[in-house]
């Protein structure tokens, strides 16, 4: 039986302040946007880094971004948020980059990037916050 493990890690993996999750087979940590995979007893580990992409123009689509991205590494993936009422864009999107140098690059050739007209933000992605609902 696969079951999901929660941590608020201090003192047994080293990752001060950090919110990880541990989920057998295969292993998924994550922390301060960065994620950790393999299977136990492998010798490799695969790390895939999100990143936000704020001040996105509305017309912005995953494509653009992929094709965008892809100058700086391998894009896993890429999110444009969207208005769960309207399904239009919220201005920002996530872009999963296949490794840390991959988005480094992407950091330092798109943050302040003119994209449609607007000034791109980007950087590492911070891990979502709860939200306690209004009684």
């Amino acid at each position: 039986m696969a079951a999901n493990l929660w941590y608020t890690i201090y003192n047994s993996l080293k990752l001060d302040n950090w919110f990880c999750v541990v989920s057998p087979p295969p292993a998924l940590l994550w922390a301060d946007g960065i994620f950790f995979a393999g299977r136990a007893g492998e010798s490799s580990i695969i790390m895939e880094v999100r990143l936000y992409v704020g001040n996105l123009a509305k017309s912005t689509t995953e494509d653009e971004l992929k094709t965008l991205f892809a100058q700086a590494g391998t894009v896993k993936s890429a999110e444009v948020v969207k208005d769960r009422n309207s399904g239009d864009s919220k201005g920002f999107a996530f872009i999963t980059m296949a490794e840390q140098a991959d988005a480094d690059k992407a950091i330092s050739m798109f943050n302040a990037y003119s994209l449609a007209d607007r000034e791109l933000k980007v950087n590492v992605a911070k891990p979502k916050e709860e939200r306690t609902k209004p009684a």
